[in-house]
């Protein structure tokens, strides 16, 4: 059994920044491809950003030159640092182990 946890939500203001972790336990997480997800109040979950096992990463549209995705293997970690942030970027985020395992999710409000 896989269980991922998030941590690092919270409240910023537009134009700032925020880093979101995602620690695996249970598993062998250098092996993963490991994303995070978004999903706002009306709207149906999507994509923002995965990363390869040899740490190559992809980017969705609204992440890209703003969003970075990184991951620590020692750690067991994955991690997201957004900059730039914008009201719409404001939604519940989800780490994901790809075809195995969702984080709980972690909300993250953007607004003055």
């Amino acid at each position: 059994q896989v269980r991922l946890v998030e941590s690092g939500g919270g409240l910023v203001q537009p134009g700032g920044s925020l880093g979101l972790s995602c620690t695996a336990s249970g598993g062998t997480f250098a092996t993963y491809t490991m994303g995070w997800y978004r999903q706002a109040p009306g709207k149906e979950r999507e994509m923002v950003a995965w990363i390869s096992p040899e740490d190559s990463p992809w980017y969705e549209d609204p992440a890209k030159g703003r969003f970075t995705i990184a991951r620590d293997n020692t750690k067991n970690t994955v991690y997201l640092q957004m900059h730039r942030l914008r009201v719409d970027d404001t939604a519940v985020y989800y780490c994901n182990a790809r075809d195995i395992a969702w984080g709980q999710g972690i909300q993250v409000t953007v607004s003055s």
